[in-house]
């Protein structure tokens, strides 16, 4: 399987995945970026039109960074038709996040959130039942917005925690020195995806 769809996160456009998407693609991957406005809308109809986009792909791999992704694990949980590679988060506040609960308690923050804001809720649990292999990529450079309204607690890529990325059923997880938004310009990241989509693993020793 060659074909990759792509979300991106929140407050950025889909042109943000690019230069991951160069990378994959010389590995030998063809990918789709799935473009969404994350504040705009809920969860629920961004999940409805990734379902719709990737029937019209077919059988793919799935790579999300940030919001992308929890747009990707409630797509794809909702619709288990949908024919699915592996699959890659990279960033993704899949237990909530400590930055977007910070930023809310402004009305300037609960205004950019808008309705993405119950994502980010303390106490939530996100759990991968599918049997394709889920992959997570943690940043531990703590470079990201999240930093600008104080410091964040435990290893983090300046806007989720390390601790925040979990997902029950994960197969694997790496946690790799980026920030939030260096993972989608990164080599080193990238060659850890490309691997993930290849073997279902993460590289050991990457270079």
């Amino acid at each position: 399987m060659r074909e990759v769809i792509l979300t991106h996160g929140l407050w950025v456009p889909g042109f943000a995945m690019k230069p991951l998407a160069v990378r994959l693609g010389r590995a030998g991957f063809d990918c789709h970026t799935f473009s969404f406005m994350g504040r705009a809308r809920p969860m629920h109809d961004h999940a409805e039109r990734l379902a719709r986009f990737a029937r019209e792909i077919g059988p793919a791999h799935f790579v999300g960074h940030s919001m992308g992704g929890l747009v990707m694990l409630e797509a794809l949980s909702r619709h288990r038709d949908v024919t699915v590679g592996r699959v890659v988060l990279l960033g993704t506040s899949a237990r909530g996040n400590f930055a977007g609960r910070r930023l809310a308690r402004h009305a300037a923050g609960r205004w950019l959130l808008g309705e993405s804001r119950p994502l980010w809720r303390e106490g939530r649990d996100t759990r991968w039942a599918r049997p394709e292999a889920l992959g997570v990529v943690a940043g531990t450079r703590p470079i990201g917005l999240g930093r600008l309204l104080g410091r964040l607690a435990g290893p983090n890529d300046g806007v989720v925690t390390v601790e925040e990325t979990t997902v029950e059923g994960m197969r694997e997880r790496i946690a790799l020195p980026v920030g939030h938004s260096q993972m989608l310009i990164s080599a080193i990241v990238a060659a850890q995806v490309a691997a993930f989509l290849t073997d279902g693993r993460f590289l050991a020793n990457p270079r």
